[in-house]
Parts: C-alpha cells; sequence; structure tokens
C-alpha cells in the first residue's frame, strides 16, 4: 500500500509514546474519508489485536473517548494532556516498555504466525520485516532498517 498522505510513522513520537499520533491521524483522516477501507477495519478497540485496540488499554481510555474528544480539534498534545487525565497513569519506565513491546510486536511472539503471510499478500519479499511495525512501514514505502527508526524510541 502507498505512503497516505497525513498518516505518520508508527514510530513517530507524541510525548512519551511512539504510535500514539499515527492512531489520531487515522482518526482524523477516517472522518475526512481519507482513510483505504483496508484500515477503517482496524480502527478502534474492538478487536483484541489491533495497535489501536492495544494502545487504548494501556491508556485506560476507550477509542470511542479519544476519538470523540480528538475530533473536537487541538493539537496531539492537548489530546494527549486530556487522556492522561482520564487515563491510567502511567510511569516512564511503564512507557519505555509499552514502546519497546509495541516496536518488536510480531518477533517471537502471539503475532508471529501472521507475518509470513503479511509479507506476501503485501510483495515484500526480500525485505527485512521481523515485526507488525516493520512491516507497516515498508508497506507503507518507509524503510524502517535504513532509517534504524527505533533509534528515536
Amino acid at each position: 500500500m502507498p505512503q497516505i498522505p497525513g498518516l505518520r510513522s508508527c514510530y513517530a513520537k507524541v510525548g512519551r509514546f511512539i504510535y500514539f499520533g499515527r492512531m489520531l491521524d487515522k482518526i482524523r483522516l477516517h472522518a475526512q474519508g481519507k482513510m483505504p477501507e483496508d484500515y477503517v477495519v482496524l480502527l478502534g478497540d474492538s478487536q483484541f489485536y489491533t495497535l489501536d485496540g492495544r494502545l487504548c488499554r494501556f491508556l485506560g481510555v476507550p477509542y470511542a473517548e479519544i476519538k470523540e474528544r480528538t475530533l473536537q480539534g487541538g493539537t496531539d498534545e492537548e489530546v494527549l494532556a486530556w487522556v492522561h487525565e482520564r487515563g491510567t497513569p502511567r510511569t516512564d519506565e511503564e512507557c519505555h516498555m509499552w514502546n519497546r513491546f509495541i516496536a518488536k510486536l510480531g518477533w517471537r511472539d502471539e503475532r508471529t504466525h501472521v507475518l509470513p503471510q503479511r509479507i506476501i499478500d503485501s510483495g515484500l519479499e526480500g525485505k527485512t520485516v521481523e515485526t507488525v511495525i516493520d512491516h507497516i512501514e515498508y508497506d507503507e514505502g518507509r524503510d524502517p532498517v535504513a532509517e534504524k527508526m527505533w533509534e528515536g524510541i
């Protein structure tokens, strides 16, 4: 899938979290009718294994509430501050562990079995795809290995 204008990398940080800004981008783009259908079915927290769902559960705020607040407007940092006021308090160590967990999802865990088929379906054979996020990055035209995206976590 080509890069989607306005949808940032999974590795981009807002506050102490990778992926949070991407989730907000997806909310905004979906509201504007600019999200590909393949992405729309994965929005939210109704499916256990989605990245949105995992992040919402970690933050302690349901996706529907984050979506509603995001669409009211404001910066990513303002939305994140709102989430922090309502959600589960997290230490810097917990945030670091979240970032490292999500960056390595699909490597020797319960999602490992999905990667080989995703790689084939995306035509990414020959790429160094070791994690779910690697797959997303390559699939959208970024090279997480060449750019060493994990170094910014």
